[in-house]
């Protein structure tokens, strides 16, 4: 099965009728649902924080993964939008009892659902609910595996976008564990597919994907040349088992060689940004100081979430609504 499937994706008028990944759909498209999402951010200001775009419309979080911050946004997403959400306890579902990911498909189907948001721990996981889906409902990857998590790159972008203006002549530094990052793939893709200037990523050999170079990026694995003179440093989050596996001897060693601390942010260009997609480990991945400090903008990426996945959702929606009104004689 290819995971890099434009086909897939997007209809014969180029509209999104699903979004499982940022790879192939090129720059207009990801500018499109940065525009869109930008028609949005003002429904949180409202009394009434609600839109009828997706009204009469039933929405299924289909988390087989945790993930209490990107669940929550979809499901605030949807409702603000004015869809049901209904939201599957997985570890009480019948999948935990031996029920297969197609049969829970069908199921739910059969109770007329428009949209899944999917988040499952095998790559390729939301692709195969895509190819499997009824006509006319759409499929959003909320997370798959080591894949891809194209709504979290998007929020990414549409952060950077608000705070830089534009994405030409920016350099960018990915900083953490890429090799176990489907965040960090899907945000190699798009900020190239946008037009960066440079894209870095920052991290230790054991962490770091032996083809790394193929994806469009510079490798560096030392901190302070990795941030140098960058206009935007995204940190990763690290996961203890790596430690645990032996590729990393300790958190106090992690933060002391990739640490991004204020004596590091003084390298990068004196009007950087610095992001985080959470949850962060405080004085693993950064220090506090850095973490509540004026170039952190990682509490505007979770208000800007809620946008980019209210933009996703409706355009698929609308997408998928066009092409069964198409489809009927």
């Amino acid at each position: 099965m290819s995971l890099n499937n434009k086909t897939l994706q997007l209809d014969e008028a180029g509209r999104l009728l699903h979004f499982l990944t940022v790879d192939g759909l090129g720059r207009e498209m990801l500018t499109e649902i940065l525009d869109t999402a930008e028609g949005f951010t003002g429904v949180s200001e409202r009394t009434i924080k609600k839109v009828p775009l997706c009204r009469g419309k039933v929405v299924a979080n289909l988390f087989f993964e945790t993930s209490t911050r990107t669940r929550t946004t979809f499901e605030l997403a949807a409702k603000r939008l004015s869809a049901d959400v209904l939201n599957l306890n997985i570890s009480a579902s019948a999948t935990s009892k031996g029920e297969t990911l197609l049969d829970t498909l069908r199921n739910l189907e059969a109770m007329h659902v428009d949209m899944f948001i999917a988040r499952h721990a095998s790559s390729g996981a939301a692709h195969f609910i895509a190819q499997h889906a009824d006509p006319g409902v759409g499929v959003i990857n909320a997370g798959d595996g080591r894949h891809a998590h194209p709504t979290q790159a998007m929020l990414d972008m549409f952060t950077i976008r608000r705070h830089k203006g534009d994405f030409v002549g920016l350099r960018v530094a990915i900083v953490g564990d890429i090799l176990h990052s489907r965040v960090a793939r899907s945000q190699i893709l798009a900020l190239n597919s946008l037009g960066v200037s440079e894209v870095r990523v920052v991290a230790p050999c054991t962490l770091l994907p032996s083809d790394a170079r193929s994806l469009g990026v510079h490798v560096y694995h030392d901190m302070e040349k990795g941030v140098r003179e960058v206009d935007v440093i995204i940190m990763l989050r690290l996961q203890r088992e790596r430690m645990q596996g032996a590729l990393l001897p300790s958190e106090h060693e992690y933060f002391r060689l990739f640490g991004l601390t204020e004596q590091r942010l003084a390298l990068a260009d004196s009007q950087a940004i610095v992001m985080h997609p959470g949850p962060i480990n405080r004085g693993v991945e950064m220090d506090s100081q850095v973490a509540d400090g004026s170039k952190s903008v990682i509490l505007q990426q979770v208000s800007y979430g809620i946008a980019i996945r209210m933009a996703v959702i409706s355009m698929v929606i609308g997408a998928q609504n066009l092409r069964m009104q198409e489809m009927t004689p």
